[in-house]
Order: structure tokens, then sequence, then C-alpha cells
């Protein structure tokens, strides 16, 4: 029987929701200073030029113009994984939207006039937009100069080429595999780039004092990541910076490093020291800012005639655009997790990051497991339908538990869920709903997905419990909030651990580098389990201490005592007691004399046994945990208009333990929705000329709501994790996987068309639904 909690496991609103509801919430676009400046940037009209000059006369004598910037003054290279990128592009231009000038005004309609008025002369050069056309010999060279970029050590780009990146991974003896294998199935599969579409766009206030203090608020996911960043590329000290990370509004990894924060920082030096404010448009937002790549993958499987795959060949070549920023690494995550939740002795995959003359790649939700998914249990399932076997029973027979061996060689324990369980879960719900057929042909599908945080092998968090004097409690944590409800559910573990109401605790809202404990970054569905362990471990010290002055204040040895509701009692005599209040600043004997001191409980956490990935073979051990999980799906198709409506989704999770049910239910109703959008019609489009064509929300499809599911039912199993705070993984990037596939698999069994390619739009569906009638 499972352990029963008062807190953890409970359904907890979450600790924001009345100041968002309310509008009370504060953003980083609510930020206003005094004498404030606003910017705005000259975009590049080519997507592969040299800058022959750059005439900002005109915008410099505008009225209420303040400062006007280029390239030249910016010569800084920075990146998080390869330093390839500038503040603003001083000698070429690699993408339609790049900035290349920009100024800093009294006001916005100010700011945009002067920038209509700076002149750009170009030279232009071939261009590249197709990644593999990119990776092959001789075609244009998005860097020249790749070779003498400064890297990660864990990133390997290809010197003179367009290979940002190239993540190799072998295990076994693949070609003995392949001899093997009883049947050889192989097929290609491609998606498109698409964007984050956060409701909130990028947005920076900064702030460049006299003194040399630097002061930025800003929407990011890593504010310590965009705080040494930022120490780098203008060489100053990391006391002299301080990052302010307000709410989020929504970042689904497009905020997880540093962005335009440069950009107003430069302009407030220029102009003295005043606050300038940079906030992007949507249209910026979408030709200008950060993507998810596209991918266009290639699968080979050998598989016996029971089922049992012997051997995978994989290759993924990701469209990274015009930078490397995170797409480098989501191409090294998508390398080691690549098979999927899969045991598979023989395993060969080359994960390629490409660049081309395109707005750039980075994190996204997911971190490249969405697409890659597609792409994996699309194959699964064509490979199962080849060797007639049921793809339940085709997964089942290869899934990885407990106790199996990774793609990395990786022994997995209770690091990774129940696979198993989750398919026949999934499996029984489908079968049970199942009605009888309808006007239209209903097919039925499943997906499976597993994910791990992709983080460096020493990656850590901290946190702060400090007591108060009325009794109260404080949790300090740099967890950035947008929107995944993260710190609820350590406010939970606190009131869990120390035995006192919710509403006690309060949780800072803002994390600040100045002031806030350190984390890496609150990326990679990683909150939980590493700022979760930081916790527990800060209440544990805040419980060292308070025992400690409590045994002195009773005359009790320490292993007498007992914390609950706020108070320390000696066990078996309840009336010999202290508060918490009592001892918040230190206790005090009868004397009048003082104990102790102020209870600040400080946790740390650093991933363990984690290693780095050896750079032939990819072989190590990656993740600190595996969520797994499974997607069903029912729908109807129409064959004359090739619309699907999906009538159930059925989701089943693993994730140890749900600290709060209602907060996972909105991130699997969230992530699957808005993986929707990317299966049916998200898509960026472009002219010849590399111009984005559906650069706004009405050309630009996102999910409605007519597209949501008829039915949601979300199935969780908790096999906990003994490392993990409770024994919870992460879900927040795991709401979003495996819908796309799961849908594509239920096409294929409703009307027999097989759809290796997003979007799946009707117009797409519908013209496959044409060639296969004319094939008939």
């Amino acid at each position: 029987m499972s352990e029963e909690y008062f807190y953890v496991g409970k359904d907890v609103d979450r600790i924001d929701a009345f100041e968002k509801v309310t509008g009370d919430a504060v953003y980083t676009q609510d930020i206003s200073l005094p004498g404030m400046l606003y910017a705005k940037f000259k975009k590049s009209a080519r997507p592969h030029a040299r800058i022959v000059d750059i005439n900002t006369k005109k915008a410099e004598e505008l009225s209420g113009v303040r400062v006007v910037l280029t390239g030249k003054e910016a010569p800084f290279k920075f990146g998080k994984y390869i330093q390839d990128r500038e503040i603003l592009a001083s000698e070429k231009v690699r993408y339609v939207g790049e900035p290349v000038a920009a100024v800093a005004a009294d006001t916005e309609e100010i700011a945009e006039k002067a920038v209509e008025l700076i002149e750009v002369e170009y030279e232009d050069l071939e261009p590249v937009f197709d990644s593999r056309e990119a990776l092959k010999e001789g075609s244009p060279r998005v860097h020249e100069n790749l070779h003498e970029y400064n890297h990660a050590p864990f990133i390997f780009p290809v010197p003179h080429s367009n290979v940002a990146n190239h993540f190799k991974l072998r295990k076994g003896d693949v070609e003995k595999g392949f001899e093997e294998a009883d049947v050889i199935v192989e097929n290609n599969f491609d998606q498109p780039q698409t964007q984050h579409v956060e409701m909130e766009t990028h947005s920076t206030v900064a702030q460049w004092l006299p003194s040399g203090k630097i002061n930025v608020w800003t929407s990011a996911q890593s504010p310590f990541v965009v705080r040494e960043n930022l120490s780098y590329i203008f060489d100053v000290p990391i006391n002299k910076i301080n990052v302010h990370a307000p709410y989020l509004g929504g970042g689904f990894g497009g905020k997880a490093g540093i962005n335009w924060e440069p950009l107003p920082i430069l302009l407030s030096k220029k102009s003295g020291g005043k606050p300038v404010k940079l906030v992007l448009t949507r249209e910026e937002q979408f030709s200008s800012s950060s993507i998810r790549q596209g991918l266009s993958a290639r699968i080979k499987t050998g598989v016996k005639k029971n089922g049992k795959i012997t051997a995978m060949e994989i290759e993924y070549i990701w469209d990274s655009g015009a930078y490397a920023d995170y797409a480098v690494n989501v191409g090294r995550a998508a390398g080691y997790a690549c098979t999927g939740p899969y045991e598979i002795p023989n395993i060969k995959t080359d994960s390629y990051t490409i660049y081309t003359n395109k707005p750039y790649g980075t994190a996204f939700r997911g971190f490249g497991h969405v697409p890659f998914h597609w792409a994996t249990e699309r194959q699964m399932d064509l490979v199962a339908h080849e060797i007639g076997m049921d793809p339940t029973e085709f997964r089942l027979k290869n899934a990885l538990l407990p106790g199996g061996t990774s793609a990395t060689g990786a022994k997995l324990e209770d690091e990774v869920g129940r696979l198993d369980e989750c398919i026949k879960a999934v499996k029984n719900k489908l079968e049970k709903g199942k009605k009888e057929k309808g006007e239209n042909p209903r097919g039925y599908g499943v997906a499976a997905f597993w994910k791990a945080p992709a983080i460096p092998a020493n990656t850590s968090s901290s946190a702060l419990i400090k007591l108060n004097q009325d009794g109260t409690v404080t949790l300090s944590v740099a967890t950035s909030e947008m929107g995944q409800g993260t710190k609820t559910s350590l406010k939970q573990m606190v009131a869990e651990e120390l035995e006192i109401p919710l509403e006690k605790i309060e949780v800072t809202s803002e994390a600040e580098t100045d002031l806030s404990p350190y984390t890496w970054q609150t990326v990679g569905s990683r909150g939980m389990f590493m700022d979760g362990n930081a916790v527990l471990n800060a209440v544990e010290d805040a419980k060292r201490q308070i025992r400690s002055m409590a045994s002195k204040l009773l005359d009790v040895s320490e292993e007498n005592l007992e914390i609950s509701n706020g108070k320390v009692h000696v066990r078996g005599e309840p009336s010999k007691e202290i508060s918490f209040s009592e001892i918040a600043l230190g206790g005090t004997y009868p004397t009048g004399a003082g104990v102790g001191g102020p209870v600040l409980g400080y946790g740390t956490y650093t991933a363990e046994g984690l290693t780095n990935l050896d750079p032939e073979t990819g072989q190590g051990k990656p993740g600190l945990f595996w969520t797994v999980g499974v997607r069903g799906v029912e729908i109807e198709v129409d064959p004359e208009t090739a619309d699907v409506r999906i009538l159930r989704l059925i989701s089943c999770f693993d994730l140890g333990k749900a600290v709060n049910p209602k907060l996972v239910d909105g991130q699997i109703y969230g992530g699957s929705v808005q993986h929707l959008g990317s299966t049916f019609t998200e898509e960026y489009i472009y002219d010849d000329e590399g111009r984005m064509l559906n650069n706004n929300l009405m050309d630009y499809k996102i999910p409605r709501a007519q597209d949501i599911p008829d039915k949601f039912i979300n199935i969780i199993k908790e096999t906990p994790q003994s490392n993990a705070p409770f024994g919870a993984r992460g879900i927040g990037e795991l709401g979003m996987l495996a819908v796309g596939p799961a849908i594509g698999n239920a096409i294929y069994d409703a009307i027999g068309v097989n759809v290796n390619d997003l979007p799946i739009s009707r117009e797409n569906l519908w013209r496959k639904l044409c060639e296969e009638k004319e094939e008939k």
C-alpha cells in the first residue's frame, strides 16, 4: 500500500492563480522605470548577404531618438553551446529577420519610425534553405569560420561544413543485428520548423548604471544562465549583474537561454545609463526570434518474425537555421534517447544539427523528443504491420523495463517507469470504449514515449527555508514560474515535511540572481526532481537547527523530539513543547540568555550518478530519470473532406508520484493540445527568398477550442523512484509527447493511408487520399 500523505498527492490550487486571474501578476512587459527608453531593431531583408554599408544618419537626426547602434559597435560572439551569434549582425546576415541595427527612443512610435529610416546596402550571397542540401559537400557555407568558434566540450561541430554538431551513438554490432533479422523496414519522416507561440513575447528591461551595475528584468527561464552569459559578453564580474525573472507568460523552451537581453543592455550603456525596454511584436517573434528546428529522419529497423527488434539504424538531420543556440543540444538529447522506450541490442545513430539560412532553432517543449517520437512511433507501427503483429503487443515485446539497458549502455533500475503497465492500461481503455462504427471510418492508434532531462552531469539546484517569528515559513527558490505550477508542488513538499498548514508557507514569486539561491535552469522537466530534492534538503537543515535549539531549551536529547503542527514536542510528554515562533530568531533561556540564531535552512542537490557520453559511441549515463508513458486515440476520418475528429485521447504516465494530480492533469491537457497544433496545422512557410509568409496568428494556425478532443482520459501510474522527492519524476514537457504519432497510427487504422510527414493538414491528407485512389 502506498504511503498516505497530508499534502503530497492532493489537489491544491496553484499559488499564483489569484494574482493571474485578477491581473495583479507582474510580467516583464509590466515593468516601467523612470526615464525609460524604448528599443526597436532593423531586420535583415536578405537570407544570406554581406553588409556593405549601414546608413543611420536619418535615424540619428529624428527628434526623440537617443541612441542608434550597429553591429560594428557590438562585435561580441555569444551562445550557450557554440559562440556563433552576434548581438547585431556586423559583417553578414544569415536569415531574413536578423537584427542589423537598433535604436532607443523616447517612445515606441519614434523608435519604429527611426528603424524605417535606417538604410542597409547588401551584397547577396547564395543561400541554403534545405538541411539535406546544406549537409552536402560544396553547399553554401552559413558560417565560414565555424572552425574558429568556441564551443562546449560535448558539442562536435564539423569544421568547414554546415554541421553545427554531429552526435554519434553506437551500441552492439549493427551489421550482425541486421543479418539476424527476418524483416528489415526503412522509412523517412519529415517535420517542419514551428513556433513556441507563447502568450508573452520576448521582453527585457535593462539598465547599465554609471556605477557599472547592470540590472535586467527579463522573461527568462534561466536567470542564472543569462547572468553568466552577460558576464562573458560584456566582460563584467558576475556580482555586477542582477537578473530578475518575473512571471513568464509561457516559455516552452523558447526562453531557456540568453535571447535578446544583450541588446537593451548595450543601448542603455550607450544612452548614459537610462533604462531601455525591448518588447518583440508577434511578427518579430515569428521572423526574428528562436523557433523549434525541423527534422528529417531516416529509420531502418531489423526485426525477427516473433517481434523482437534486432537492430536499428537512425539518421536525424535537424534544421538549426542560422545559429546553433540550444539546437545542437537538442540534437544530442534526441540522439541518446533515439530508440524511444525500447530495449534494442544493436544501434547506430547519427544525429546532425545543420546550419541553414532560416531563423535559428532552440529548445522547445520536449527538447527534440516531440519530433523524433513522431518518427520512431510511426516506424514502430509500420514494422508491426509488416510482420503482422498487433502494434501494442509489438511494443510490449520490446519495452525497456526496470533492469534493462538503454541505448547509451546504462542499466536502468527504478529511474525508469513501467512502460508495460502503461501500454496495457491504454489498450484496455481503448478496447472498453470502442463503439459501433459511425458514418465515417473509425481508427485506433497508440504511441509510447519516454524522456529524461537533458542536463549536464554536474547540474545543481539550491533552496532556502526561512522560519519567521510568527511561525510562518518563506521558501526561496529560483524556479521560473511560467504556468507549470512547480512552486505549488514545492510548497506542498515543505508543508508535508514540516507538518504545517499550506497557508503558513509563502514561496517567493520572482527569481533574482542577487538574492535567490542558485538553480541552473527551469528546463527539461527537472524542476520537480532537482529543485524538489534541494527543497527537501533545505527543510532537513532547518529541522536540524530547530531540533538543536529545542533540545537545549527543553533539556532533552534531539532523538526524543518530534516536529509537528508548528511545534517541537518531547516524545511521550505532549505538554512539553516549544513553538516555531519561539525559536524562529533563536531561542531564549528563562534567564534571558539566547541560544542558536535565526533559522535559515539551506539545501542543495547535485545530479548524482550521471556521466559524460563517449564522443565516438555515445555510451554513458545521461538521465536522472526516464518518465515513460503511452497515448491512445480514437478518431473518425471523413474520406471526402479529410477531416479528422478526435473522439478520445487516452494518456497514461508513470510519474513515480503525482505530487499534485490537478497540476498533472493540467500539464497533460495543455501539452496534448499544443502537440495537436504541430500535428495538424503548424509550420513555417517560406517563399523562395527565405521570407516567412505566415508570420502572424491569422495565417499561422494554432489549435482552437473546436480542435480539442471530445474526451480526455488520464491514467497515472506511480512506480516511485528511490532518490526522487517523494518518488516523483517530472512531467512538464512530457504532456506534449506522442499525441501526433498516435493520431498518425490511427489514421492508417481508419483509412489505410500512411502519413509520414507533418503537418497532417486537411489538404495534405486529402492529397494522400487522392494518391491512394489513383494507385488503386
